[in-house]
């Protein structure tokens, strides 16, 4: 007769399992503010216990405090993480190529680009920022300070430096700039948040239809010109001077 295996004190661990429970500090870090993450962007700061998080990770709660002691820690970890991986100083480098040109197409267009891509590639983390919005978490603000902030005095500059060139109308550049976060933004939470389908349109026509509206509605046309143009479109004028 066979003999019975010996008995294991405590639930019998997969190779998966193990594997999990072995994993270097650094990677099970990194695992910790993955999870925290999604849960964090589905049930929001507040609605996520540390006990869920711990669960979600395939640990216990001791080594998910020994991480990270408290939900604060975890949270500031995940904007830091973000931070990191998207310098504000590139992102202004990469703006003032085409300021230096006097690309004003490019410059917005790349602005409204990276609203798109934002929420194509990470909507899980947008999502934490509008819950944390909510939740009245006051990280998020130091995140839109560190990463936000930056481009809107440089975006409210570059508008300046055009208008005193005569090429931009007289409006208040903050004004403008948060129309022109604004346009992206509410399309890209309606499309990847809401899975609105109201407007059907692709990313890229969007895009050049945002960076075009906009510009339009900025650049300084003489009011003659204005004139002219809409009534020819009209038909009520033929070449006239």
């Amino acid at each position: 007769m066979a003999s019975l295996p010996p008995k294991v004190n405590g639930p019998v661990l997969s190779p998966a399992e193990t594997t999990v429970r072995r994993m270097p500090s650094a990677e099970r870090r990194q695992q910790l503010i993955d999870v925290a993450l999604r849960l964090f962007s589905k049930k929001g700061f507040r609605g996520t216990t540390t006990k869920e998080i711990a669960s979600a990770a395939g640990v216990n709660q001791t080594i998910l405090f020994r991480h990270f002691p408290t939900k604060d820690d975890l949270y500031a970890a995940i904007l830091a993480h973000k931070s990191s991986r998207s310098r504000t100083e590139d992102r202004i480098e990469d703006l003032r190529g085409y300021a230096e040109l006097r690309d004003d197409f490019g410059l917005f267009r790349s602005v409204i680009s990276r609203k798109f891509e934002g929420w194509r590639q990470d909507k899980d983390f947008n999502r934490l920022l509008l819950f944390s919005a909510l939740e009245g978490y006051e990280f998020v603000q130091g995140f839109r300070d560190s990463r936000v902030k930056p481009v809107f005095n440089f975006l409210c500059e570059y508008i300046q430096l055009r208008q005193r060139e005569g090429a931009f109308r007289d409006v208040e550049p903050p004004v403008a700039v948060r129309a022109l976060f604004s346009l992206p933004g509410y399309h890209t939470q309606m499309v990847y948040l809401f899975n609105c389908s109201l407007l059907l349109i692709d990313d890229d026509d969007a895009i050049e239809s945002f960076t075009r509206f906009f510009l339009d509605g900025l650049r300084n046309f003489p009011v003659k010109q204005k004139l002219k143009k809409t009534a020819r479109k009209s038909g009520k004028v033929r070449n006239q001077d």
